[in-house]
């Protein structure tokens, strides 16, 4: 096969070309291939709907010498060699000039998946014929109560292959699925919101979502002004989920050993070993988590925070826990941060659950609650001081109070101001752990399992006028 046809025909391949092309001392490829449908709707119509299908290309340059490894680091989208070869090229001139690597150790070691050379799993409009059939239904339902539904829903299909001069090769199908769906009001003043995480929508039913959306929009019937303030407040997984993936993606070992996050210590000491609050508390990642699958080996294009490295690529990942039984398990580092604290590499996995020993539901933290409030989700969530982990951010979709165990109607939005290490100090209950679509985050990061959460005293700081 020419290489003009294996860019076009098999990702593979064009890995093994580029690395034979490369004339640095070693040299990473990663490509990915990601399909896309999805679905829009408006005012209880479909809008648009799309499916897309493109090819992206990593190339790492290594240039090895008596100090250590210099790298150049080029990405972009291809749709020929040529465009491969000066990516490669490009990395190449950037290693060329590029100071020696903070984060230098050896490749890994040759590891080569079965099915490596296998073609990309993509996938197709398809794939969500069930869920038009089921936004039909939907849109019916909403005509019938003078609601207005909105929202979005795609598939994506993303084949990654990662290969290096020392022998790895690994390749890894990630299927992503979600769905939003909004409900409001003619005057749009009333609005509630459900999402779903899904690897294939052989699991979302549609249709059946539409009673859950109802009696949230029902509870904005009554309406009722709050000042801000605190509150006992139920979080729901979602706001669960957004709130401990900052919780997660600020836990690097390196910036906790050098005191620039809050798992910091006074000289030089980390948090590892410190119990957070009452509930035990096991905050994990697992590339095998069933629903939650993702990859099982490190791909990056970049170095960064001690806590991702190029010289990773295709380490395999395993089970990570992070908090167990409420106690600082690890924290997030590299093979060469973890070689010199001794701690061992402990890297990113694109999933994140929290279980907290509970088989209790969300109908009855509500039902429990003498009075507090009920979030929907959060959203524009900003970090305030990484020294302590505090984030502001506003309410959205959905305050609703709670009175003598029932939703009594909806309250204003609110800003708030917490960090999420303090909320599983102060968190005094808990539901079970559920697949749950996280709202802010959903972009980036989307395989998260979480409970509810009873806070006793979560801080609403001003009032919010958005909606």
């Amino acid at each position: 096969m020419s290489p003009s046809l294996a860019v076009i025909n098999d990702s593979a391949a064009l890995v093994e070309n580029l690395l034979a092309a490369s004339d640095t001392n070693e040299c990473v490829v990663i490509v990915s291939e990601t399909s896309q449908a999805n679905l829009r709707w408006a005012h209880n119509a479909l809008t648009t709907n799309g499916q897309m299908h493109e090819r992206s290309v990593s190339i790492v340059a290594i240039r090895r010498t008596d100090d250590g490894a210099h790298c150049g680091t080029v990405s972009g989208r291809i749709t020929s060699y040529e465009d491969a070869i000066g990516l490669l090229r490009a990395a190449e001139g950037s290693a060329a000039s590029a100071s020696v690597a903070e984060d230098t150790m050896p490749l890994v070691a040759g590891i080569t998946d079965p099915d490596f050379a296998s073609t990309a799993a993509g996938t197709s409009i398809a794939v969500l014929a069930d869920v038009a059939a089921g936004l039909a239904a939907v849109f019916a339902e909403a005509e019938a109560n003078d609601i207005s539904t909105f929202g979005f829903v795609e598939h994506i299909s993303t084949t990654t292959w990662v290969g290096t001069s020392s022998g790895v090769r690994r390749r890894h199908v990630q299927p992503t699925g979600r769905l939003e769906l909004n409900a409001k009001d003619p005057a749009m003043k009333r609005t509630a919101w459900l999402g779903r995480t899904t690897r294939d929508f052989s699991d979302v039913d549609v249709a059946a979502l539409w009673p859950e959306l109802l009696t949230r929009y029902a509870w904005t019937a009554h309406q009722i002004e709050l000042p801000a303030g605190r509150y006992e407040t139920i979080l729901p997984p979602s706001a669960v989920a957004d709130l401990m993936t900052i919780a997660y993606w600020g836990g690097g070992l390196r910036d906790a050993l050098e005191g620039r996050n809050a798992y910091s210590l006074p000289e030089g000491d980390t948090r590892i070993g410190e119990k957070l609050g009452t509930l035990p508390h096991w905050l994990f990642s697992d590339p095998s988590f069933a629903g939650l699958e993702c990859a099982p080996f490190v791909a990056t294009a970049s170095s960064g925070g001690g806590i991702s490295s190029v010289f990773d690529n295709g380490a395999s990942l395993t089970g990570t826990d992070w908090i167990r039984d409420g106690v600082i398990s690890e924290l997030l580092s590299s093979r060469s941060v973890g070689e010199s604290t001794g701690r061992g590499a402990h890297p990113e996995i694109d999933n994140l659950i929290l279980d907290c020993g509970s088989s209790g539901t969300l109908d009855e933290l509500i039902a429990s609650t003498e009075r507090g409030l009920l979030l929907t989700c959060l959203w524009y969530i900003r970090e305030v001081d990484p020294e302590t982990m505090l984030q502001t951010g506003l309410t959205r979709d959905g305050v609703y109070l709670v009175e003598n165990g029932e939703v009594v109607g909806a309250v204003n939005n609110f800003r708030f101001n917490e960090s999420p290490l303090d909320l599983l100090r102060r968190a005094t209950e808990a539901s079970a752990t559920e697949i749950v679509l996280p709202r802010e985050w959903n972009d980036w990061f989307t395989r998260t399992s979480m409970p509810a959460l009873r806070i006793p005293d979560f801080n609403m700081s001003t009032v919010s006028q958005a909606s």
